[in-house]
């Protein structure tokens, strides 16, 4: 069995290399002064991983100084929780928003290209029919129909002020019962929505005329950036939707329990020698909340390396500092900090007063209140269900003597007993814990009555379910 402190040293590696392989493709550069673009696809239904790469690649392209983000969109809707935290995310953008209707926005897509500052078409774009249904296509309760609707033209209208006819536009393409009339023409009649091809939306109305909706028509993105920023005055990068956005559903779903077996995991680790299969567990179990995080732009990889330095603090207690209680609480309080900012929403262009504030601390607390929850609900289990069998010898009794894989059953009990009355030398401090060497071993150990120094002579004189308590020998 390999000697505890490696246990450690590997925690901090993987977190380490665990940030460095999470971070995405580097984020757009230009030189010359050429625009730089951001192009995020919304090439599918709107859900959350959708939400997931359109947040990290806002980040990115802040980071970046991005002056630009494009969504190419070709949706026909989805779920409207994460279009609206979509829409939120793109207000959070301080450049120029864009959408590229390429080939349709329909219901949710529309919402979300009204979010932005232009839409332009595809000559075959069509957008239009947000009216709100039910997952499958199902008609919503009148009622509670009434009152989405209401809700949704309201923020519609705020969102679209002083962007033309936009506001009354896409109202009429939530209300079925709503006429769109603007001076003398009516644009569409009452019962039915309203949906607009390219060419349509191209079209001026009022005085003075304003189109109705769109900003221009390109044959491809290509071409729209052309036009708007000039034949090679601009720099592109376009992100893509993977396996880990659908993955990090998974685990974003996850989180609270894989943090709390976690970090029971590694307090059975830190309670037994060497490194074995609870500290991979353990690692293992963080690492994935880390890289769920990540994946669903929460966070960068700054929160992995606090963790490993909450782990470092603790190692250094463990091993070096025994009894130095600040080190202890301190890399503890870094590891769980760590935890709740990996999964708070923060944003690069925010000042630290805004980013940082209660409210996207609550939902990543309350993740953690459930892990630590789970975390002490199941170690209570083990300590009132495994005691009297054979899982518990192994897992406790076993490990606490020194590991010796060889043993089992009622051997461990035997060497147990065999060591009180014996004498050994005590190679940590005991504060009141430590390590104990006797015949050649290493010991977990309590001193029974006071602090034991290292170095000194101390004699066996019990047991217990996690180590020996043990007195000073004079």
């Amino acid at each position: 069995m390999l000697p505890r402190l490696p246990s450690f040293l590997l925690l901090g590696l993987v977190t380490a290399l665990t940030s460095v392989a999470a971070i995405a493709p580097a984020p757009v550069s230009a030189e010359g002064g050429k625009t730089k673009v951001v192009v995020i696809p919304v090439q599918e239904q709107v859900d959350a991983p959708l939400l997931f790469i359109i947040r990290r690649g806002l980040k990115e392209a802040i980071e970046a100084k991005a002056g630009v983000v494009v969504l190419d969109m070709k949706t026909p809707g989805g779920e409207l929780g994460a279009t609206f935290e979509i829409m939120e995310a793109l207000a959070k953008f301080p450049g120029k928003t864009i959408t590229y209707v390429n080939t349709e926005a329909i219901s949710a897509g529309a919402f979300i290209a009204a979010t932005t500052e232009e839409i332009w078409f595809a000559p075959e774009g069509v957008i239009g029919a947000a009216a709100p249904v039910q997952a499958g296509g199902k008609e919503v309760d009148e009622t509670m129909k009434l009152k989405i609707v209401s809700y949704l033209k309201a923020r519609m209208r705020a969102i679209s002020e002083g962007k033309g006819h936009r506001g009354e536009v896409i109202s009429a393409m939530i209300d079925a019962k709503k006429e769109l009339k603007i001076g003398d023409k009516v644009i569409k009649e009452k019962d039915e929505l309203l949906s607009l091809t390219a060419t349509e939306a191209m079209k001026a109305y009022g005085e003075p005329p304003l189109k109705l909706l769109a900003t221009g028509i390109a044959k491809s993105l290509d071409d729209l950036l052309a036009e708007k920023f000039g034949a090679g005055n601009f720099t592109s990068q376009r992100l893509q939707i993977t396996w880990s956005e659908h993955l990090a559903v998974f685990i974003r779903t996850i989180s609270p329990i894989l943090m709390g077996l976690g970090m029971l995991a590694l307090y059975i680790e830190f309670k037994t020698p060497g490194f074995g299969v609870f500290g991979a567990v353990g690692i293992a179990c963080l690492a994935i909340v880390f890289l769920g995080s990540y994946v669903a732009g929460l966070s960068g990889h700054e929160p992995m390396l606090v963790f490993g330095l909450g782990v470092a603090m603790v190692a250094a207690e463990v091993f070096f500092l025994p009894g130095v209680v600040v080190l202890a609480v301190g890399g503890i309080l870094l590891m769980l900090g760590s935890l709740v900012w990996s999964m708070a929403d923060l944003w690069p262009n925010e000042p630290v007063s805004v980013a940082w504030s209660a409210d996207a601390f609550v939902a990543p607390l309350g993740s953690l209140g459930i892990g630590l929850l789970i975390a002490v609900g199941l170690a209570l289990a083990l300590a009132r269900f495994l005691p009297k069998g054979w899982v518990w010898d192994r897992l406790v009794v076993h490990s606490s003597v020194g590991g010796a894989a060889q043993l089992a059953g009622g051997a461990v009990d035997e060497e147990v007993a065999s060591l009180v009355g014996r004498d050994g030398v005590a190679v940590t401090d005991l504060r009141p814990s430590g390590q104990i060497e006797i015949g050649g071993r290493r010991y977990e150990a309590r001193s029974e009555l006071g602090e034991i120094v290292r170095g000194r002579a101390v004699r066996v004189r019990a047991q217990s379910d996690f180590g020996l308590v043990v007195e000073e020998k004079r």
